[in-house]
């Protein structure tokens, strides 16, 4: 948006301010690479129409209060965190009429020097309206963002789409933190399919406790992706462990579980997911590194 002319200020913290200021924001991507110098913050003391979120989970809290001088009565404030547990503190925070929905699909990572690395053909962000009351504003944005060169969906379900992302992501993270390793080389072990078609089911049973099924295309698009055999693709979680980094696993894989219990529905593939990574996070915790 800001390569597109758009009036964009980045809310960074220091550290990244210091690398911004240094190197610009750089994005290495196979749509086009981007040197820019983007107006910047670390901390805001006006008003935005729209306010996006695009921390990690673990973060959401820390960043309330410094996202808070920018949202007026009129913002729209669009969260792009992986899950749905974020949206009940956001609307505590800021109230619900404030808060849209909005996922991105994008496989990228943070290089050595503070590029963004594009890892894939995926560059696409949905959002729309949880309220009736943020349809204007979300038309607007909408409207902006097609300047862009991502692809920019407005959605009509976007609760429909939040949903189907969590199952997705979340049998995505599980199934390549489970076993440490790519979908392609799961996919070529005797059991790995099967274990993946389990935990995806696990999922959509979840989701339709909740009142909300996964549609038919989605479904197939899923099965397709987790069974790829010439696959390459890991998971942002994986690809945090293997460097040492703290995972969203709580927000993710802790949520999904917490929701099975809830509704009574057994989840043993889900189960051992969560374990795998509350054992790696517990190792990192104590010894720094794992």
């Amino acid at each position: 948006m800001a390569a597109a002319g758009s009036d964009v200020t980045f809310l960074v913290r220091a550290k990244r301010a210091e690398q911004l200021a240094s190197r610009g924001l750089v994005v290495n991507s196979r749509y086009g690479d981007l040197a820019l110098r983007p107006n910047m913050a670390v901390a805001v003391n006006e008003v935005f129409d729209v306010v996006l979120i695009a921390c990690k989970s673990y973060d959401l809290e820390t960043a309330l209060p410094a996202i808070r001088p920018a949202i007026g009565p009129g913002t729209l404030v669009i969260p792009l965190l992986n899950g749905l547990r974020h949206l009940e503190i956001l609307d505590a925070a800021y109230g619900r009429e404030k808060v849209a929905g909005g996922s991105v699909h994008i496989g990228v990572t943070l290089g050595s020097g503070g590029e963004i690395q594009h890892l894939n053909g995926l560059h696409y962000l949905t959002f729309g309206p949880r309220w009736e009351s943020q349809a204007e504003a979300c038309r607007a944005l909408h409207a902006e963002m097609k300047k862009s060169e991502f692809q920019a969906i407005l959605s009509p379900k976007i609760s429909q789409d939040l949903w189907e992302k969590f199952v997705y992501l979340t049998t995505y993270a599980g199934i390549t933190c489970l076993m440490r390793s790519s979908i392609g080389a799961i996919s070529k072990t005797r059991d790995g399919t099967a274990i993946a078609r389990e935990l995806l089911a696990e999922c959509v049973a979840v989701s339709t406790a909740s009142e909300v099924p996964p549609r038919d295309d989605f479904l197939k698009n899923c099965i397709t992706k987790l069974t790829e055999s010439n696959s390459t693709g890991t998971s942002s979680m994986l690809r945090d462990m293997q460097k040492g980094l703290r995972t969203e696993y709580e927000h993710i894989l802790g949520d999904m579980l917490n929701r099975a219990r809830a509704a009574g529905i057994a989840a043993p593939i889900l189960r051992m997911a969560y374990t795998s990574v509350q054992a790696y996070e517990l190792v990192r915790a104590h010894t720094g590194v794992c």
